[in-house]
């Protein structure tokens, strides 16, 4: 969007900051909270899609996307800024008494996928507490796929599209302030209190120190089925190897910091994670992304994610893979989260979009390789 003031820093963008998405009248005050979701109000136009009650659909939520973040062609709409990944899957075998799916039978698969900043921007420079993602398609034996998008906090901060449809409108600065007007967001703010709960929790949680030693959490519900036709609602995680060490300041001088430093991580050794799945039970909500499931509920230990490459984005790697969160191999279905076809909507139009543009080079070119 034109004419609104650049910050030195992403998490001072007013489009980036938790006073952005939940600020009452009192703007100043609640600045002072820090920038949580460095990008959780942008981040989230993956959830754009429709089946609302005024007919919202994902063309009208991709349109408002591009004019709070103006445009950029040839790039993703959301999760603008990233870099691709190469892998692969061990499987240890636990999963298989969940789901049927392939990927859960002991054995190795090949990975593909891309790690990314939430956000419309793909030059903005790296920050501590911009929400990061890892997006991954498993490329299964049988000529499934399975691919999953995953962010750095614990829960989804918005319930329904048109929950975030609105916050998006609400938080969109005024070109000549450069901030939200405190008033939409107040009545925001008192419509959507789950997005206040869900924002304390991911609050809490706080950020790691860089993409190798981030949990990654799919958010959404799923339903697995298993070999003898038992379904099971299940969440997944990705839990780094690398010990967790909290955020630090961004430094001035390098605004790929963060990137820099994951490509310089994997040239050294494979940066590996545990695929969690966590079980749930009776009365666990699947269809509201806001809200946690109890700590105690079953966790099951599928097998080893090994990132052992990090490439530039170019033609025919993850650039044009649209990681749709539908494209699920039997055995793993969707729930009755709302989110999952408005994800899937909303991924598909943006896709079609960046596909019809010329492309530019990514911010993150990767001079070093293992």
């Amino acid at each position: 969007m034109p004419n609104i003031p650049a910050s030195s820093r992403p998490d001072g963008d007013p489009r980036y900051t938790l006073a952005s998405l939940l600020a009452p009248p009192q703007l100043v005050r609640l600045a002072a909270i820090g920038a949580v979701v460095g990008a959780v109000a942008a981040s989230f136009a993956w959830t754009g899609g429709f089946f609302s009650p005024d007919r919202l659909d994902q063309t009208r939520m991709i349109d408002a996307f591009e004019a709070a973040n103006g445009p950029h062609p040839g790039f993703r709409r959301n999760h603008a800024k990233g870099v691709c990944l190469e892998g692969y899957f061990d499987s240890n075998g636990a999963g298989a008494r969940l789901s049927k799916a392939e990927v859960f039978q002991p054995g190795r698969v090949p990975v593909f996928g891309r790690f990314a900043l939430a956000g419309g921007l793909p030059m903005i420079p790296d920050g501590p507490t911009i929400v990061r993602s890892m997006a991954l398609n498993f490329s299964l034996p049988d000529g499934e796929a399975w691919r999953t998008g995953m962010n750095d906090i614990p829960v989804f901060p918005l319930r329904t599209p048109q929950a975030f449809y609105d916050q998006l409108v609400a938080a969109k600065p005024d070109p000549k302030t450069g901030r939200p007007d405190p008033q939409l967001l107040a009545a925001f703010q008192a419509a959507y209190p789950e997005t206040v709960r869900a924002t304390a929790v991911i609050r809490a949680h706080g950020f790691s120190s860089g993409f190798a030693n981030a949990t990654y959490n799919g958010l959404d519900a799923f339903l697995f089925t298993s070999a003898a036709g038992t379904t099971t609602p299940v969440r997944w995680s990705m839990e780094p190897v690398d010990a967790f060490a909290p955020a630090a300041a961004a430094p001035t001088a390098d605004r790929n910091y963060l990137f820099d430093a994951l490509i310089a991580r994997v040239h050294d050794a494979p940066a590996k994670w545990h695929l969690i799945l966590t079980v749930g039970q009776p009365g666990d909500p699947t269809d509201d992304a806001t809200q946690p499931w109890p700590p105690e509920r079953e966790r099951i230990d599928a097998g080893v994610l090994s990132v052992t490459r990090i490439v530039a984005e170019g033609d025919g790697n993850c650039r044009d893979i649209n990681f749709d969160p539908l494209v699920l191999p039997d055995g793993i279905a969707p729930s009755d989260d709302p989110l999952l076809s408005a994800r899937s909507a909303a991924y598909s139009t943006s896709f079609t979009r960046r596909e019809g543009e010329t492309k530019i080079p990514s911010a993150i070119q990767t001079a070093r390789r293992p």
